[in-house]
C-alpha cells in the first residue's frame, strides 16, 4: 500500500502533476499574481474549447492541419528512407553527408518560409512543403542508423539460404531495423506538427495555426489558449496512437 502511495502507477502521476499544475494556476490567476490577459484561469480556458467548435469551425480547421501534418509527413518518411537508404549503401556519401543531415535536424527549418512562399505562393502547398523538409532529417539519419547496425551475421544467414536482394531487405533488413526507423517516423510526424502549424500561423493560411492567430488578433485570450491546448492534446493523441501501432508493427514482423 505505502508503495503505491510513494511509487503510483504513471497514468495517476501524471493525473495528479497536471491536476497540480492546473490547480496552481487557476489559484495565482484569481488571486492576481498575474494578468488574466496574459494567462488566463483555466476555468476560462477549458470551456472556451466549446466556443471554438460552435464558432470558429474547429472540426473542419483540426482536419485541414493534420490533413497537411500527414501529407508532409507522407513526402518527408519517404524521401527520407530513400536518402537514408542511400547513405548506407554508399559509404562515402554516408561519411560526407550524415554530419550535414545531423546539424540540418537541429535548424530552425521554419525561418525559410519566405522562400517556400516565394516557390508556391500563400497556399496549402507551401505549408505542406516546409513541414516534408522538417520531417526529412530525423527519418534520413534514423533509417541510415538502423540500417547500419543490422548484424551481419543476420545477413549472411539470408545469404546461406539463397534469398534474392529483395528477399533479404524485405525478410532481413527491415524487420532488423524497424524499430529505429519508427523512432525517426515518429519524430518526423512531431516535427512535422510543429512546423506546418508554425508556418499556418505565420502566413495567415491554413487550419489551427490560423485560428490562434486570428484568435490573437481579436485578443480571445481564452480561446487563443484552448485552440493551444486542443493542439497540445490532439499531437498527444497521435504520440500515443503511432506508440500502440510500434508496438503492434513489432509483435508482427
Amino acid at each position: 500500500m505505502l508503495a503505491i502511495f510513494f511509487r503510483p502507477p504513471p497514468i495517476i502521476a501524471r493525473m495528479v502533476f497536471f491536476t497540480l499544475l492546473f490547480g496552481a494556476w487557476e489559484i495565482a490567476s484569481r488571486a492576481g499574481l498575474f494578468s488574466r490577459f496574459i494567462a488566463p484561469p483555466p476555468s476560462e480556458i477549458i470551456p472556451a474549447i466549446g466556443l471554438l467548435y460552435s464558432d470558429n469551425e474547429l472540426l473542419i480547421r483540426l482536419l485541414r492541419t493534420f490533413g497537411e501534418v500527414f501529407a508532409a509527413a507522407g513526402l518527408g518518411a519517404l524521401g527520407g528512407m530513400m536518402i537514408g537508404w542511400w547513405l548506407h549503401r554508399n559509404k562515402d556519401a554516408g561519411e560526407a553527408f550524415t554530419d550535414w543531415f545531423a546539424a540540418l535536424a537541429a535548424a530552425p527549418l521554419v525561418l525559410l518560409f519566405p522562400l517556400f512562399l516565394v516557390l508556391f505562393g500563400r497556399n496549402a502547398s507551401t505549408i505542406i512543403a516546409m513541414g516534408a523538409v522538417s520531417v526529412l532529417p530525423p527519418v534520413i539519419l534514423k533509417t541510415k542508423e538502423g540500417l547500419d547496425h543490422v548484424p551481419q551475421v543476420i545477413i549472411n544467414v539470408g545469404k546461406t539460404f539463397g534469398l534474392t536482394r529483395w528477399q533479404e531487405i524485405r525478410m532481413i533488413m527491415l524487420p532488423a531495423c524497424l524499430p529505429t526507423v519508427f523512432t525517426g517516423l515518429r519524430l518526423g510526424l512531431i516535427f512535422a506538427l510543429i512546423n506546418v502549424v508554425g508556418v499556418e500561423y505565420l502566413i495567415g493560411f491554413g487550419g489551427m495555426g490560423l485560428m490562434i492567430a486570428e484568435l490573437g488578433d481579436r485578443f480571445e485570450i481564452a480561446g487563443m489558449y484552448a485552440a493551444i491546448l486542443f493542439v497540445v492534446l490532439c499531437s498527444a493523441f497521435f504520440f500515443w496512437f503511432t506508440a500502440r501501432l510500434e508496438s503492434w508493427l513489432l509483435q508482427a514482423r
